[in-house]
């Protein structure tokens, strides 16, 4: 499932002009970046230029891009990609049975740390419990991230908090005023965005990879969702009334992601802790909790240093609560 030496010869290119910004980059520079003649160089521009992007070529200059494409392609999120390694190694694909299934694949083959896999539509789409995602081509973000955090085990419930916050800081960006429900749901006004599902590979004290997968729902109209969902589940564009440009927003989440999982790596959950409690909509708020225990209600306190929700019920008595579903009262 390695890429080919022409896709990994264009992803290169593309990353190049990411970092030349509106800058020119010579062909010889270019050639020497990806390894290749400058031959190849002005085949691989010719056909960047055949599939729709704006390459403007000026002598002793060189080459700079001035337009690229609104598309989930691995060339077209390269492009503008200012991360150190979250997301520089990316396979993206039309149409896939699950982004996880993918992932899984690829963490077992060794695929190295912050590799993302991107998908159009997902066909066997799922969240939390197996339950379907609803993840139709030109929508969404349909997206897995294969992560080898050096922590342990018992901590990896904490990347779903802190994916959560690199979440709502991007919709942030993008004008769509959002919050967290612990433990895994974006939300704008009670209807979800996002979703998050994490998933653990280890052994008992040592962590192998954990694929990190989120649905963010972008450029659905709302006619678009399924009748069960038009009441429950909203979009960018429904927030926003306009598209939005998926890639842009991915290389933007991808950037805030990095920040704050190098952050996490550096200083522990705590730092992480104070940005999600200030975006989660949970915190000091009624709930109920529908867990394998059974039903509790109480008030949601905050959450500990491994990411468990705290719940007070009416006897003033304290609960953790480690998974389960939750209903927020207004």
């Amino acid at each position: 499932m390695a890429h080919s030496r022409e896709q990994t010869l264009k992803h290169e290119i593309a990353k190049a002009f990411a970092k030349a910004g509106e800058d020119y980059i010579s062909g010889q520079a270019l050639a020497d970046l990806v390894g290749c003649s400058r031959v190849a160089i002005w085949k691989h521009i010719d056909q960047l230029r055949q599939e729709g992007y704006e390459i403007e070529a000026v002598k002793k200059k060189g080459y700079r891009l001035l337009k690229k494409l609104d598309s989930l392609r691995a060339t077209d999120i390269l492009m503008g990609l200012q991360t150190e390694f979250v997301g520089q190694s990316i396979y993206s694909y039309d149409t896939v049975s699950s982004t996880q299934v993918v992932a899984r694949e690829l963490a077992g083959s060794g695929a190295k740390d912050g590799t993302a896999v991107i998908s159009d539509e997902q066909t066997e789409g799922t969240g939390r419990l197996k339950r379907k995602w609803h993840s139709p081509s030109n929508g969404g973000i349909w997206l897995s991230m294969i992560m080898r955090p050096d922590i342990p085990p018992y901590h990896a419930p904490q990347l779903t908090l802190l994916t959560a916050v690199a979440v709502v800081q991007t919709l942030n960006k993008f004008g769509v005023n959002a919050g967290i429900k612990w433990p895994n749901d974006v939300l704008v006004e009670g209807r979800k965005i996002a979703g998050i599902l994490t998933e653990l590979h280890a052994e008992s004290d040592q962590i192998h990879h954990v694929i990190i997968g989120i649905g963010m729902n972008i450029n659905q109209p709302l006619e678009s969702f399924p009748d069960e969902l038009k009441e429950i589940a909203t979009s960018v564009l429904i927030e926003k009334k306009q598209r939005v440009d998926r890639s842009e927003f991915l290389q933007s989440f991808f950037k805030n992601f990095e920040d704050i999982y190098l952050l996490y790596l550096e200083k522990g959950f705590e730092p992480i802790k104070q940005l999600w409690e200030k975006l989660t909509i949970t915190i000091g708020k009624k709930v109920t909790v529908q867990s394998l225990r059974g039903s509790l209600t109480g008030l949601a306190t905050g959450i500990n240093d491994d990411g468990v929700l705290i719940i007070m019920d009416d006897e003033q008595k304290s609960h953790l609560v480690y998974s389960g579903d939750i209903t927020v009262h207004q």
